[in-house]
């Protein structure tokens, strides 16, 4: 078995992140700042929220939350939007009130978008590019290799799904009602799998020697679970994410990117230097 540790790779771009920050705000006085908007409390929300906070602390990156109601969540966007000092917007999903979601993506003004989630996104979706990240970093070759994706989310499989697309991959999108889905699956060489559904992918849905990406997370007797079955991490000839520290850290440290590339751009928008 081959581990894919994304906490490892995450440790080196988080040192290239924290210079990038001291750069900003030493030389050109520019505080990189993130908004997360939280409308719904759960315990995997609430996890990720506070590693996101954690993380900016880190590298001295600001993180401010923002809870408003249902009737104010539209206007607290747009006072986000106008306010200068904020670099970045996410909404942290689910909301309270799914039907909000679209509305909610679509007005967070796309400079400041660093989910990537609105129609004109300016960004990469964090999730989707530490997938990226994660197989470019430990050489797993996806040329010529069968992907399939299951999950067809936005925050995950929609993104991921078209990045491979446009670069011309054999990669096809799943859910968790398609129609013989083993079958569908059995036959990847490499296999991401984001639906939320604990145990959704088993050990006879997966080929000889593929690798296999979890990023699915749902909350199940108090704690943050994938859709991996537990025997697939039995299996000795498989190339995997680990229960913890697989693509999460990599995703938080994706967002990140997002965020001190947008404050780069206003300080570049105001005549400043590039760093």
């Amino acid at each position: 078995m081959k581990i894919l540790d994304g906490l490892e790779l995450a440790g080196y771009i988080k040192e290239r992140q924290a210079k990038q920050v001291r750069a900003l705000r030493q030389s050109w006085r520019v505080i990189p700042r993130l908004a997360i908007i939280q409308t719904s409390d759960s315990p995997v929300i609430d996890t990720y929220v506070r590693l996101k906070r954690a993380y900016g602390s880190d590298i001295l990156v600001e993180v401010d939350v923002y809870k408003p109601s249902e009737s104010d969540l539209i206007k607290q966007i747009e006072t986000l939007n106008n306010d200068v000092n904020v670099h970045g917007i996410i909404i942290q999903l689910p909301l309270a009130n799914p039907n909000q979601t679209d509305i909610a993506v679509n007005t967070v003004a796309p400079e400041k978008d660093v989910d990537g989630l609105g129609k004109a996104p300016v960004f990469v979706p964090a999730t989707a590019m530490a997938i990226d990240w994660l197989l470019a970093g430990y050489n797993v070759e996806l040329s010529n290799k069968k992907i399939a994706i299951i999950g067809n989310g936005r925050l995950v499989g929609a993104p991921l799904f078209r990045i491979w697309q446009s670069a011309n991959l054999d990669v096809s999108v799943y859910d968790s009602k398609t129609n013989d889905l083993p079958a569908a699956v059995k036959t990847a060489d490499i296999i991401v799998t984001a639906t939320g559904v604990p145990g959704l992918v088993n050990d006879a849905m997966i080929k000889e020697g593929a690798v296999v990406v979890d990023a699915g997370t749902a909350s199940e007797n108090g704690k943050i679970v994938g859709d991996l079955a537990n025997e697939v991490r039995q299996r000795q000839d498989l190339t995997i994410t680990p229960i913890k520290g697989g693509v999460g850290p990599l995703t938080v440290v994706a967002l990140f990117d997002n965020v001190i590339l947008a404050a780069r751009r206003i300080a570049d928008k105001n005549g400043q230097k590039d760093i």
